[in-house]
């Protein structure tokens, strides 16, 4: 399922990343590889709010559209 559609307050783990080769090294080096496991804080209009390892991160609908997780 996309990032966006997850449960809030549930870990998950990303299962895939849909994105070109840029996006892809861009996401892993803010620490969304596929198998890190991240919670959804919030979604507002698409944009999403993760907790990602001990910090926060804001994802706008593009980005977060892009992300699978299980």
């Amino acid at each position: 399922m996309p990032l966006k559609m997850a449960p809030l307050g549930e870990e998950v783990e990303i299962r895939r990343l849909s994105a070109d080769e840029k996006v892809k090294r861009h996401l892993e080096n803010l620490g969304l590889a596929v198998g890190q496991k991240v919670t959804v804080l919030s979604v507002q209009g698409g944009a999403v709010i993760l907790k990602v390892k001990d910090g926060r991160m804001a994802l706008d609908r593009d980005m977060s559209a892009g992300i699978f997780v299980a």
